[in-house]
């Protein structure tokens, strides 16, 4: 009895719970922990960042595939679409201009010595030949007239000096007498102007002797400068009389041959690029095969209107006296000119268009452009470009109407026609098969 109450009181309480509150099975562990976040807020947070991503990644991917394509183009447009064009380097005109001028050969100076004083040679030191050095004495001249007024000067000078001393003497003791009121004002300025004027008599006489005595100095011909004697007029016993030109008397010819002066007349085309400095040639018949070099040092700076010339001096060394002041003689000049000559274009890169004469010229940035220019002289296989050029432009060697302005090319050098011609052909061509475009 007790066991079947026990029994029945054990199970209606568990019968009571069940029915109460239903039985719950254990969950998983994945569905407990969706249970702990709300959904709602993974969407918001990773949806728009994956949206983010995923457009960043397309937009390098494009940016990408556009830089790769755009490679790929100018490789391929450089491997299949680029020309190449035989050029050549311009320059200045390097040649020098030969420039031949006759001239004179003459002393660097020369002097012909005249007499100064009266008298006769006495007697000669040097001939002619010699060479002298500055105020060597050359020459003496007898001047016994000249001393005999020297003598006569001098005893005229003391006679004004006895005057002056007698004349200073009596001016000092009429001005006593004066500022005693002895004699009057009248008397003592008549006795100061004698005083005065027996001064003046000094000074004249004085300034005769040393006239007199300058003359008698001139007896001694001097060398005015180192040279060399090239003549003599006179023999020992001859009359000499002073002065100059016809009125006086010659007595050597001296002339300093080192260095030696040329005198050119240099023409006008040609003036420009004479200056200070430059070096010719002196060529001289005399000695053929031997060229003596000479040197610019002046110029007269203007041109000769009636020649329209330039007068040009060179001096040229002459130590061992191989060369004679007076020969005549040849300048040799050659004449170079680096800044203002004309570019040299070769005949090939040449062309006659519409637009007047026309060569191609490659810029830095290797494209193409048609540059017009001015011709001047024509040496066949070369000519001039007075203008529309630079030195070191670079041009199109046979340049057809193929090269468009603008175009990208290629260059490739070629040898002047005067170095071995210039490479014949189109001037544009590809790469491998060097024809026309």
């Amino acid at each position: 009895m007790n066991m079947v109450d026990e029994t029945t009181t054990a199970k209606r309480p568990a019968a009571r719970d069940e029915k109460e509150t239903p039985r719950r099975e254990p969950l998983p562990h994945a569905e407990e922990h969706r249970r702990l976040h709300a959904p709602e807020r993974s969407i918001a947070v990773w949806g728009p960042l994956l949206i983010v991503l995923v457009i960043a990644a397309c937009l390098i991917f494009g940016v990408w595939l556009h830089v790769q394509r755009a490679r790929e183009r100018d490789a391929f447009a450089n491997e299949n679409a680029q020309v190449v064009v035989n050029v050549q380097t311009v320059h200045r005109n390097q040649k020098a201009v030969d420039l031949i001028l006759p001239g004179s050969i003459n002393a660097n100076q020369s002097a012909t010595l005249f007499a100064r004083t009266n008298g006769y040679l006495g007697k000669w030191f040097v001939d002619i030949g010699d060479n002298v050095k500055e105020g060597q004495v050359l020459a003496l001249i007898d001047t016994p007239d000249v001393e005999q007024q020297l003598r006569q000067a001098q005893g005229t000078l003391n006679q004004a000096k006895a005057s002056f001393e007698i004349a200073r003497v009596t001016a000092v003791r009429w001005q006593e007498l004066y500022q005693q009121r002895v004699v009057s004002a009248q008397d003592n300025d008549t006795q100061q102007s004698s005083y005065q004027n027996a001064a003046a008599a000094v000074a004249a006489s004085q300034a005769n002797v040393n006239l007199l005595q300058q003359q008698l100095s001139f007896n001694q011909i001097v060398a005015p400068f180192e040279g060399r004697i090239t003549n003599r007029f006179l023999d020992v016993g001859a009359l000499v009389s002073e002065g100059s030109g016809s009125g006086g008397t010659q007595i050597y010819s001296l002339e300093q041959t080192d260095p030696l002066l040329i005198y050119v007349y240099v023409p006008q085309t040609n003036a420009p690029l004479v200056h200070v400095g430059v070096k010719a040639k002196l060529l001289v018949r005399e000695y053929p095969g031997t060229n003596f070099t000479a040197t610019v040092t002046r110029t007269a700076g203007a041109i000769d209107p009636a020649s329209r010339t330039l007068l040009t001096e060179l001096q040229i060394p002459n130590k061992d006296g191989t060369l004679f002041a007076g020969m005549y003689g040849e300048i040799e000049f050659s004449l170079k000119d680096t800044s203002t000559a004309p570019i040299i274009v070769p005949a090939n890169a040449y062309i006659f268009r519409t637009a007047g004469p026309q060569v191609v010229v490659v810029r830095p940035d290797n494209t193409i452009h048609w540059q017009t220019i001015e011709v001047g002289r024509d040496y066949g296989t070369d000519l001039e470009a007075i203008k529309g050029l630079n030195d070191g432009d670079k041009v199109v060697a046979n340049p057809t109407d193929d090269l468009v302005e603008g175009m990208k090319v290629t260059e490739q050098d070629v040898k002047p026609q005067g170095a071995g011609g210039a490479q014949a052909g189109g001037g544009a061509a590809k790469p491998n098969d060097g024809g026309g475009k």
